[in-house]
């Protein structure tokens, strides 16, 4: 177990001990403690949780607070396992294809969730390209490029303009994934993917592990 310490900015206090309480696997037993005036406008808030709880929640923490708040952690003893802990609960962009992703492709993409890939990135089958704005998982088509014609506009086409894609790193990756999926770790990149690439193969083998 780790004794954690955060000192988040007041206007964040609530979304903090809220996530903080998620990673300490749900413990009943958690003790939580909070000062409303801990000083500079800031809020303490005190609780013990799982040292794995803490993966990846360092930058959970970092975004909440604007890059603001305070985290120190120490161990506090060792202690029987607290059941498991709250994963993330939307869906993921899964490609579909083998090839570069295309920035023709990706532009609608935005509009279904956050991506974690630039234009040109290399992708396969059942790898994870971004982050669904639902609850259930999306097989999505990122190398479409855009038909050529003989025809041309009175003007140019507009430039694609995307958003930045979320970098994962390593401790947020193996935060991120879940049962099914899988982090992947080269001296170059960090890819996310699925246990089973194919999509016909995954959607038979879900439906298997709900009728048991």
């Amino acid at each position: 177990m780790r004794h954690l310490n955060l000192n988040p900015p007041s206007a964040h206090d609530l979304r903090v001990e809220h996530l903080a309480q998620q990673h300490a696997a749900g413990d009943p037993g958690a003790s939580v403690w909070m000062s409303a005036n801990a000083g500079a406008g800031k809020t303490r808030v005190v609780l013990l949780c799982p040292s794995r709880g803490l993966i990846g929640y360092a930058g959970e923490f970092l975004t909440d607070t604007r890059g603001t708040g305070i985290m120190n952690r120490v161990f506090h003893e060792y202690a029987p396992h607290k059941g498991p802990i709250a994963g993330r609960r939307n869906g993921v962009l899964i490609s579909m294809a083998d090839g570069a992703a295309t920035s023709y492709a990706l532009q609608p993409l935005e509009d279904r969730g956050t991506m974690f890939i630039h234009p040109g990135t290399v992708v396969y089958t059942g790898m994870l390209i971004g982050e669904h704005n639902r609850d259930n998982d999306l097989d999505v088509n990122p190398l479409k490029a855009k038909q050529l014609t003989n025809f041309r506009a009175a003007g140019k086409d507009d430039a694609v303009k995307l958003t930045p894609p979320r970098m994962l790193t390593l401790e947020q990756s193996i935060s991120y994934i879940g049962p099914d999926e899988i982090a992947e770790v080269t001296p170059k990149s960090i890819r996310l993917r699925k246990k089973v690439l194919n999509p016909s193969l995954r959607k038979s083998s879900k439906s298997d592990e709900d009728a048991a």
